[in-house]
């Protein structure tokens, strides 16, 4: 065999090991990414004691959304009112209200 072709060759095979490395590398680490900011929604176990939590500090309305070990509490839940406005009701372990968020960003703390 020639010597130029056997470079050529070896070449090949580094430079596609590269990119295969690359691609893996690249891949793993944005499915971890994904995982420290995926939404998690509440277990069904706990979803009706924290649903009626939530609809009690609201006062009705319906809940469109949940949320397990958020930044700021164990459980939120997003209720819609009648009117429309969407309120976010954080609540403890205990499903003890720490705090609500409306619609205009408004922050308070029970």
């Amino acid at each position: 065999m020639k010597p130029n072709l056997n470079r050529k060759r070896i070449a090949i095979v580094i430079a596609g090991a590269a990119v295969v490395t690359a691609g893996t590398v690249g891949a793993a680490r944005a499915l971890s990414a994904d995982d420290d900011t995926q939404e998690r929604p509440i277990p069904a176990s706990d979803l009706d004691q924290a649903s009626q939590a939530a609809l009690v500090e609201t006062g009705g309305g319906k809940v469109t959304g949940t949320e397990i070990d958020d930044e700021e509490s164990k459980y939120e839940v997003e209720v819609t009112l009648d009117d429309g406005t969407q309120v976010d009701v954080q609540l403890d372990e205990d499903f003890q209200v720490v705090g609500t968020e409306g619609d205009d960003d408004s922050h308070s703390d029970d």
